[in-house]
């Protein structure tokens, strides 16, 4: 029996681009299927999170993000440019926002799909893996046909039904906090929420426990 999963995901998240990875490889091993439903960020969602937290809290998620990347082997880098703009000195969130809307709602058009785990997958590795003006040339085209998708269709219907896809995304965030949790990345399996990038052998665990077979 094919085991099935939600995970609740943001392309602003270094975390949930630490996890992606490695939930996919999980897909291509087990006979499980997870299909990825896209939230907006919390500079979106809380604007003023980030002036709201503790003085160390931003130098110690960069010092731990890093350390992570390194210690799977993941290729990690500050993106260029960010997915949301936003002044790092005073962490203020800018008004205009010119990346953050188009790839949530690309990625809600990919869930539409059926595609969305790949698209994030394979996008997110541009944003946080190095490649500096990932939003230039051809560099999303290649990470939407990668995933099996068409970048043209993607964004044309992330144009055309911007106020749909909306609706469907604060869907995905109501299901992510009716889960137990509000933040991101959060895997929803058998009703049971597991936050962080830190508990996928957990959620291995629980999946073994629930019949898991490998392809």
């Amino acid at each position: 029996m094919t085991l099935t999963a939600e995970l609740f995901w943001s392309f602003r998240s270094p975390y949930s681009y630490l996890a992606i990875g490695r939930y996919r490889a999980l897909t291509e091993l087990y006979d499980v299927e997870i299909t990825l439903r896209p939230v907006y960020p919390l500079a979106i969602r809380q604007p003023d999170f980030f002036e709201r937290n503790h003085p160390n809290w931003l130098g110690y998620t960069v010092r731990d993000m890093i350390r992570v990347g390194k210690f799977h082997g993941i290729p990690f880098a500050a993106p260029r440019p960010d997915p949301i703009v936003q002044d790092m000195t005073t962490r203020k969130i800018a008004d205009e926002q010119p990346y953050i809307y188009r790839l949530t709602r690309m990625g809600q058009v990919a869930a539409r799909r059926g595609k969305s785990l790949a698209f994030a997958d394979e996008v997110s590795r541009l944003i946080w893996g190095g490649t500096e003006g990932w939003d230039q040339g051809d560099h999303l085209a290649g990470a939407a046909e990668r995933a099996g998708l068409n970048l043209t269709e993607l964004d044309a219907e992330a144009a055309s039904d911007a106020e749909g896809l909306d609706a469907e995304i604060a869907g995905n965030q109501d299901a992510l906090e009716a889960s137990g949790h509000w933040g991101v990345p959060t895997l929803v399996f058998d009703n049971e929420p597991f936050f962080g990038q830190d508990r996928i052998e957990m959620v291995l665990w629980r999946m073994n426990e629930k019949g898991l077979t490998e392809r």
